[in-house]
């Protein structure tokens, strides 16, 4: 007699699960995929049932995902590419008619990379629906993983150890699309502001404005390589205050050149390039199924169209 175990497996218990692995509660498992907390707890209890397989097991106030649990989140993404897959090939029939995009980027991208691709899109394509949200590349990319997103553009510095872009983009898609210089912003009365170029070497002893988080690593990364560590007075991942704090005289800093393109320059400060000279990557991350989803694949196509010259932009 030959013993067959047939799994009553389903899509949703498969995202539940995934949820789970990355929140590590059900109650942020329920807030990532919008559900109920009760919901999530009787979908897990069912499909227990149905497998006469534990999922997850509690550990104090927190849960933890069994053998069985782990396999499932194990192979979620190879999951959500075959569907991305034959979504596509769904969508083939349709020639584009119909569709939608659901896209994030990180904030300067929003007023520079994502109005020229939108406008490319209602050209070429007025039938698709865009819907977009603005977040920075950690959180764009657990949104593509949790599956409220399709696409997501990215950036991440290039060697900068403490940058988590490769690891928190594994098993995803990733397509460079531009690489930017970074410069230095001083006040205009600063002594090395008639300088092209500045040695970073020259501002070990000003007070430093810091973007975002990982900006903020990537300065002190390229500071260390010229041989000191900022002395950083103010953080905001406002890139506009930064400029404006640097012409008020509150010290200096340094940002990606799209940084510039998305927030006016005001009268009191200048850019320089800088030595030693670093650059950050511009990433459009999405799931490998979805090269086969003709919205998707059109939408690659046209942010691959942009002409980076246009923002200070290298593209690739």
């Amino acid at each position: 007699m030959t013993l067959v175990f047939d799994p009553q497996l389903d899509l949703q218990t498969i995202r539940i699960v995934r949820a789970i692995a990355d929140s590590g509660t059900i109650t942020g498992a329920a807030r990532l995929l919008g559900y109920s907390q009760p919901a999530v707890s009787q979908h897990v209890q069912r499909a227990e049932a149905r497998l006469n397989l534990p999922l997850v097991t509690r550990v104090g106030r927190s849960v933890r995902l069994t053998e069985a649990g782990t396999v499932l989140a194990r192979h979620a993404l190879t999951i959500a590419s075959a569907l991305d897959a034959a979504s596509g090939d769904l969508a083939d029939l349709a020639g584009l008619r119909t569709g939608s995009v659901r896209l994030a980027a990180f904030p300067t991208a929003s007023s520079t990379i994502v109005p020229r691709l939108l406008a490319a899109m209602a050209v070429q394509h007025p039938g698709l629906r865009v819907n977009y949200v603005e977040a920075q590349p950690p959180e764009a990319v657990a949104m593509l993983r949790e599956g409220s997103i399709d696409l997501a553009i990215t950036f991440s510095y290039p060697g900068d150890r403490s940058d988590p872009h490769v690891d928190s983009a594994n098993g995803l898609g990733s397509e460079t699309l531009f690489t930017e210089d970074t410069v230095v912003v001083l006040g205009s009365d600063h002594p090395l502001a008639r300088q092209p170029v500045v040695d970073l070497a020259g501002l070990s002893d000003e007070r430093w404005i810091a973007g975002c988080p990982r900006c903020r690593g990537h300065l002190l990364a390229v500071c260390e390589l010229a041989g000191f560590a900022p002395a950083i007075a103010f953080e905001t991942d406002n890139a506009s205050a930064v400029i404006n704090m640097v012409a008020s005289g509150l010290g200096v800093a340094m940002l990606p050149r799209l940084a510039l393109v998305a927030a006016a320059l005001p009268a009191g400060a200048v850019i320089r390039s800088h030595t030693p000279a670093s650059a950050r990557s511009i990433h459009l991350i999405a799931n490998e199924g979805s090269r086969r989803v003709p919205s998707l694949a059109a939408t690659s196509r046209l942010l691959h169209e942009l002409d980076g010259n246009d923002w200070g932009l290298v593209t690739v």
